[in-house]
């Protein structure tokens, strides 16, 4: 942030130079700020109030331009904004919609939905909530619509590689001020870099230490794969997987390079087998008689509590990749069962070096709605008590490990479960309230029952997303990208610093050809052949047949009878 002064009673304009993206003007005293950050790049993070608006005004920069690679749209449910920049009619598909938003050069589109208001219409806007102030949202920007849909640009992300003499580093910018890390795919705790809130960030990949894992498969051909990792410590559906590469021309000492965002079609892999039941453990008591009185006492057990994970429909789940949405459900097995129970301190862990993450705390509340959201009863349509608990939350993993374990603390109580009333903090950065059914309720035990804590434990195997293929190219092509949402865009390139990576299908086509080629050529040499075989029988017949003829026609030899002369 810069500061620039009045002097004497001069109308000052504020210079946006270096591409400042906001400015405050302080109207008593003249001063000028000027900021690097806007709305936008601190979307997500709880509001600044501003308690002096009557004599500073806050104005924002259209100027400055930003190139979008690699963008994330997120989904505002129900709301539809009353006012768009721009309507484009005959759009075919919600992707070329998209399109249409990130090519915008008149504003900065940050949202856009699609057919809701007409077939094929495709409205776009420089609005979304990160640009609505509390004030205008209180005047209903949105139009509340059921089902309807508005697409919110969530991050962007463009890469740069400079091919250096022994090593190569991947310089990242975004739009939103970034806190995470980026890091070797394969050695994500000996070479990576922790990153908190900047919008500029890099690796640097050494060519000749083992601690990145670069690797060459032709002389003069550096490879590897990064990540870029949103949350600290687990691998979300929002991180981005590259295959960088420097291709050095050893003749000439020209250098190429290349990005290429690794992209699987997500899958999801339901099972709903149902799950094996353990016996019923709850029982009973018995009485006694002793002297002139009658005496009987009852006892109920702790509930028996099994914690599955699931899909978002209930059916079971045993392997996943990241970023499906997935659900733990604590079920309590006895359906007689008076108890009704509470979750608290739900922790996932590492299968491999013991890290973890605490996603629902002592209390009972979600620590990151972002990565797992309160915990809510599922109506079973039974009336009565909750006897099934659910925790939503998108597949995520260790960078270490396929395997995530999960396990939680759950505590019975009678005869109602009153659940906690939590902070729950948006994707803009708006705080709500939530119910969770967290918290114990301190009460006193019914007919002397004794009410423990159980740990619920549960494991399952989920793959990430990035499928990096060994893929080369020539200089002066297209780098094609593709985000995790889907979102595709091209930069084009030029001379001797670009290498083409063919992408999966062009490899398979190739490979079709070549199969087919293959067979053509033995087809071709199977006709030979038979032609040729049969040419040689045929002359043979020939042949032999004129041998015949011949001998036909030739005289038998005259016996001579020499007894005639004696």
């Amino acid at each position: 942030m810069s500061l620039y002064k009045r002097n004497g009673t001069d109308i000052v304009v504020c210079p946006i130079g270096r591409a400042r993206r906001s400015v405050n003007f302080n109207k008593e005293t003249g001063d000028c700020y000027m900021n690097d950050v806007d709305r936008f790049t601190v979307s997500g993070r709880p509001p600044i109030s501003n308690r002096s608006a009557d004599v500073v005004d806050y104005m924002e920069s259209n100027c400055v331009v930003e190139q979008p690679k690699m963008c994330d749209f997120v989904e505002v449910g129900g709301k539809l904004l009353r006012t768009v920049d721009a309507i484009y009619e005959n759009v075919a598909t919600a992707d070329r919609c998209k399109e249409i938003c990130l090519a915008s050069k008149e504003f900065q589109c940050r949202s856009f939905d699609y057919n809701e208001t007409g077939v094929n219409v495709c409205r776009v806007s420089h609005h979304s909530t990160s640009s609505l102030s509390q004030q205008q949202l209180d005047h209903r920007p949105y139009l509340t619509v059921a089902g309807a849909t508005t697409y919110q640009m969530s991050s962007c992300f463009s890469v740069k590689i400079d091919c250096r003499g022994a090593d190569m580093v991947a310089s990242v910018h975004t739009n939103r001020l970034f806190d995470g890390k980026v890091y070797a795919k394969n050695r994500p705790s000996s070479c990576v870099n922790d990153v908190k809130s900047t919008l500029d960030f890099d690796l640097r990949l050494d060519y000749h230490s083992p601690n990145c894992d670069v690797r060459q498969d032709q002389p003069g051909k550096f490879f590897t794969e990064i990540i870029i990792q949103h949350h600290d410590q687990i691998v979300t559906g929002q991180d981005i997987g590259l295959s960088v590469r420097c291709s050095y021309d050893l003749q000439n000492r020209s250098v190429g390079q290349g990005i290429e965002l690794a992209m699987a079609p997500a899958t999801e892999s339901d099972d709903d087998g149902a799950e094996l039941d353990s016996p019923d453990k709850n029982g009973g008591g018995g009485g006694g008689v002793g002297g002139n009185g009658v005496e009987e006492t009852a006892f109920v057990i702790s509930p028996t509590v099994m914690m599955r994970i699931t899909n978002r429909a209930g059916g079971d789940i045993h392997a996943a990749q990241v970023g499906d949405p997935l659900s733990l459900r604590f079920h309590i097995l006895d359906d007689r069962s008076p108890y009704e129970i509470f979750v608290r301190e739900l922790i996932a862990l590492d299968g491999v070096d013991t890290s973890e993450i605490l996603l629902i705390d002592g209390d009972g509340c979600p620590t990151d709605p972002a990565i797992m959201g309160p915990i809510s009863a599922v109506d079973t349509g039974g009336g009565g008590t909750v006897k099934i608990l659910e925790a939503p939350f998108d597949a995520f993993k260790f960078p270490t490990s396929d395997i995530v374990q999960f396990k939680a603390l759950v505590t019975p109580c009678l005869p109602k479960c009153e659940p906690i009333n939590c902070n729950v903090v948006g994707h803009n950065g708006a705080v709500r309230r939530a119910d969770s059914f967290g918290r114990r309720r301190r009460r006193r035990s019914v007919g002397g029952g004794n009410q423990t804590d159980e740990v619920v434990f549960q494991e399952i195997r989920i793959e990430d997303k990035f499928k990096f293929e060994a893929q080369r190219g020539e200089p002066g092509h297209e780098i094609n990208f593709s985000g995790s949402s889907g979102t595709s865009t091209s930069t084009s390139t030029t001379g001797d610093q670009n290498t083409l990576y063919w992408n999966t299908y062009a490899f398979a086509l190739m490979l079709v050809a070549f199969i087919v080629l293959q067979l053509f050529v033995i087809f071709t040499c199977w006709l030979c052949a038979t032609y040729r075989s049969r040419g040689n029988r045929e002359a043979a017949s020939i042949y032999e047949s004129a041998v015949s003829e011949y001998a036909s026609t030739v005289r038998t030899p005259i016996s001579w009878d020499n007894s005639y002369y004696k």
